[in-house]
């Protein structure tokens, strides 16, 4: 007895001491809230006005779980996460009982079905298609889905790792993004594409210029197939890559030419470039060094600046073209941007292709100037849609990021992403077992390029290229649906839309 009333007085001890410590903590919280002068809330509601900051923080992660409908999230909804992560496990995709998309929502694609598609037996896998023909060596690019610019640096060594062994493995092309090309883009043996951002990270002189002995150097790695010139990027179009110091380590300073612990910002242009002429030109003069296919990256903000690049095309001859396009959507992705850039510059995909691909085709370039569509296409209906606007490839960007695990957790920016893909603390970064994750993104990519050919034969067609715009139909704000032909009329007479 005298044992158990021991416990129990040892207990209350404790529960005294404890509730004495949150009660001084309380005052010095009290003390302290009252007495500061940045955050009015907390001054005027001192302790209890913390708990706002607590559960803004919180909201977000509660939202993502527990409140918000599979289609109602931003920038990515549970639906499209979920698909992409049954791909990436090697799970079926299929549903049961129907649809929870609103098809009623404007703009909200439509695929015709063919009253009478053809047999299997009359099923056919895309084929590869040829960019940089007049190049000294061209690339013929086995796959319409490929893998968008992520700098190493912007992700992490086993991120790249594992989509580096995964593209090698599904058959399709990677990115390298403004950073420059690292050991661990080349280990895999994929193709990359070597981009050269307004900094030159990778291909820089002394003097921040272009160096052809670095391009050269660069193209001598037969794996690096094409030379991509970022011009502006979806999300932050008019400004350049922003990479916060707190992830330049020593590894990634060496490969870009900067600090440890130096933001590698880079200008919002090149400086060499003030003119359609001055771009030509730097992507005839990228090309004849490396001898590789040489395209731009950019993003649309208006029909008459693409329609003059095509008119300078045309002044200039066919052989001064760039090889292939990207177009990237305002509505694209990036680790770190102004809030106004994300939300309000630059067209939209679904508008901003079409414009596009119709001046390409009207000024007679369909098989020299290949056009890739980027910017929030991560599941098979929307790349099915590039395609069928005329969009040769797709890349993405954030859809592989699925793949490797991300949950939309939106610390891209902040070196503390919980599932080490954008991030270099190795503490997180071990969660990322490259041997695991490199098959989800080559099953990722494979299911995609699968169900996109499933679509095509469902419209009639026997591969996916062979779709067009007539096979689309858009919900409109009344409700009906109109053929895309007829909201995005085509110029390919040789093709119908």
């Amino acid at each position: 007895m005298e044992q158990a009333f021991g416990v129990v007085e040892f207990l209350a001890l404790i529960f005294v001491v404890v509730a004495g410590l949150m009660a001084v903590a309380v005052v010095i919280l009290f003390i302290v809230d009252r007495t500061q002068t940045e955050d009015a809330i907390r001054r005027n509601y001192p302790v209890i006005g913390r708990f706002r900051h607590l559960f803004s923080e919180l909201g977000e992660f509660f939202r993502q779980y527990f409140f918000a409908m599979d289609r109602e999230e931003l920038p990515f909804n549970r639906a499209q996460r979920d698909w992409v992560g049954r791909a990436g496990g090697g799970k079926s995709n299929t549903v049961a009982f129907g649809s929870t998309r609103n098809l009623a929502l404007p703009g909200t694609p439509i695929f015709v079905n063919a009253p009478f598609p053809p047999l299997d037996d009359q099923y056919a896998s895309t084929e590869p298609l040829m960019i940089g023909p007049t190049a000294r060596k061209p690339y013929l690019a086995p796959s319409i889905f490929n893998i968008s610019g992520m700098s190493y640096g912007a992700i992490s060594r086993p991120a790249v790792q594992a989509l580096s062994r995964g593209a090698k493995e599904a058959g399709v092309w990677l990115n390298t993004g403004e950073g420059g090309v690292s050991p661990f883009h080349l280990e895999g043996g994929c193709d990359l594409v070597f981009q050269i951002g307004t900094a030159k990270f990778g291909v820089r002189d002394q003097n921040g210029g272009l160096s052809d002995e670095k391009l050269r150097a660069v193209a001598a790695h037969d794996t690096i197939r094409m030379f991509e010139i970022k011009m502006a990027q979806g999300a932050k179009p008019g400004k350049g890559g922003i990479l916060p110091g707190a992830k330049v380590n020593e590894e990634i300073a060496r490969i870009r030419g900067l600090d440890v612990g130096q933001d590698g910002i880079s200008p919002n242009r090149h400086r060499e470039i003030d003119s359609f002429d001055h771009l030509l030109d730097m992507v005839s003069h990228i090309r004849e060094v490396t001898g590789k296919p040489v395209g731009i990256k950019t993003v649309v903000g208006a029909e008459e600046p693409f329609r003059e690049l095509f008119e300078t095309i045309a002044r200039r001859g066919s052989d001064a073209a760039p090889d292939f396009i990207t177009i990237d959507g305002g509505e694209g992705g990036t680790g770190a941007a102004p809030m106004p850039l994300i939300d309000l510059v630059g067209m939209p995909i679904r508008e901003a292709l079409p414009l596009v691909v119709n001046l390409r085709d009207e000024f007679h370039l369909r098989e020299r100037v290949r056009i890739i569509a980027s910017g929030k296409l991560v599941n098979p209906g929307d790349v099915a849609w590039a395609i069928a606007s005329g969009a040769d490839y797709v890349a993405s960007a954030r859809g592989f990021m699925f793949a490797l695990g991300c949950i939309q957790a939106l610390k891209c920016n902040k070196n503390t992403c919980p599932t080490g893909i954008t991030t270099h603390d190795p503490r997180f970064q071990k969660g990322l077992v490259v041997k695991k994750k490199y098959k989800r993104v080559a099953r990722y990519a494979k299911a995609i390029q699968s169900e996109v050919e499933t679509i095509a034969h469902s419209v009639g067609v026997s591969e996916p290229r062979l779709m067009r715009r007539r096979h689309v139909r858009i919900v409109q704000p009344n409700g009906r649906s109109v053929p895309m032909n007829k909201l995005y009329p085509g110029y390919n007479t040789t093709t119908p839309s």
